[in-house]
């Protein structure tokens, strides 16, 4: 799960980056909104979830990491198509489908604690302290 995460991560780095420099040449900031989206909960939560499960390799192999990672990666763009067409139609119909996508996002995060209180203990983390040498 922990690559899967990473490079997932990587391709919504780009997509942030690249919808950042669109709006940068074009001078037009309506979906700013959407970009820091893509960049927060593409980029920087699914590597950080990526580094966890590498870290934790027993909160990755669960059905919760591989359930948490379909609802994120459902919702997030669902949720952010459905913005940026809210933005750039000014049409209210994109709503309640941002909501949905939002929902799914919110249920993964949701799996992820959970997945870090119930596989990602004290035993865990002393255990991966005794294995780095300095």
């Amino acid at each position: 799960m922990g690559r899967k995460y990473l490079k997932i991560a990587a391709v919504y780095f780009t997509i942030g980056v690249l919808l950042g420099l669109i709006m940068g040449i074009i001078h037009d900031f309506r979906l700013a909104s959407v970009h820091a989206h893509f960049n927060l909960l593409g980029w920087v939560s699914m590597a950080l979830f990526g580094l966890i499960y590498h870290f934790y390799p027993n909160a990755a192999d669960t059905k919760l990491a591989k359930t948490q990672f379909w609802l994120h990666n459902i919702g997030l763009p669902v949720m952010q198509l459905a913005i940026a067409g809210a933005i750039l139609t000014e049409n209210t119909v994109f709503i309640p489908i941002a909501i949905a996508g939002s929902l799914l996002v919110v249920l993964g995060v949701i799996l992820f604690t959970v997945n870090v209180f119930k596989h990602v203990g004290a035993s865990a983390s002393r255990k991966s302290d005794n294995d780095v040498s300095i």
